[in-house]
């Protein structure tokens, strides 16, 4: 399948231009994006928009997911003034809506969630009006740290499944299917007006049967938000596509969801976790 013709549907011209002006910006500052790190499709659109995924704690990660174009090896020390730089990054790009994920971090005893309160409390210093979504690891299942990220309160917690169960020894052997949702079950029962995403991948070899039974254990959960996009393969050293997935199914997958309970659901082949991350924020407030 990986080398089969992508069809007319997955291709999308890059705004290099837009490009190239953010880098500089980001560089300028000692910022990283993921969507620079992890090779996003979208990020020529989502510069052109000033708009861009800040990534925290370095760019290399400790883990080697097979799905993942962010390189893995020993991470860098922390940078202090990172949450200053961050904080004034957004403001010049005038966010409404900050995302701010990371590299996976195993190396630190917090896993990094100082680090991300840190990061949350300096957008929210400078910026008070607008709101801030994280996308975390799982901090190998440690409560404390994960109650660290809650006590900053960030509007949205994010923490992405990935993928079915039957697919995560394949796909991510250093996670767990179980570990993520408890992890996503514990953001309902450890705070309050905090809401809770998560994203999956398609197109690793997943049946449809198994996508709705994830949803079924999010709605379970109190899971709030929900995107599902097309999995792209980085380079042919990553796990192989097994199927590109119709737009008609994303919808349907949407459709399904959100009669199943979700509050919101961005579902397409060009969706991730964070692509527009601000619609699905204009969502909650609606039902506020």
């Amino acid at each position: 399948m990986a080398d089969q013709r992508k069809p007319e549907w997955l291709k999308k011209r890059m705004n290099m231009a837009a490009v190239e002006e953010m880098e500089t910006m980001l560089r300028s500052l000692s910022l990283n994006t993921v969507c620079e790190g992890a090779n996003c499709p979208n990020r020529g659109e989502c510069f052109q928009n000033k708009t861009a995924t800040f990534m925290i704690l370095g760019d290399t990660c400790t883990r080697d997911c097979r799905f993942c174009d962010v390189p893995c090896g020993p991470p860098p020390p922390i940078d202090p003034a990172e949450p200053k730089n961050l904080a004034t990054a957004a403001a010049q790009l005038g966010l409404k809506h900050t995302v701010v994920t990371s590299v996976t971090r195993d190396d630190l005893q917090d896993g990094g969630a100082a680090h991300f309160a840190a990061v949350v409390r300096a957008l929210k210093a400078k910026m008070p009006a607008s709101t801030v979504e994280v996308l975390i690891p799982d901090f190998q299942g440690n409560k404390s740290a994960l109650q660290t990220v809650i006590d900053a309160r960030p509007e949205i917690i994010n923490h992405n499944i990935e993928t079915v169960p039957s697919r995560y020894s394949a796909v991510r052997p250093q996670a767990s299917y179980t570990r993520s949702l408890a992890l996503l079950a514990r953001i309902k029962t450890m705070a309050t007006g905090i809401y809770s995403k998560t994203g999956l991948m398609v197109g690793l070899g997943e049946t449809s049967e198994q996508v709705l039974a994830v949803m079924d254990d999010l709605i379970a959960i109190g899971c709030d938000l929900l995107t599902i996009g097309q999995y792209l393969r980085p380079s042919k050293e990553h796990i192989e596509i097994t199927e590109y997935i119709t737009p008609a199914q994303f919808d349907e997958y949407k459709r399904i969801g959100m009669q199943k309970g979700f509050k919101h659901i961005a579902s397409g082949p060009f969706v991730r976790s964070s692509y527009n991350a601000i619609e699905g924020m204009k969502v909650l407030e609606s039902h506020i």
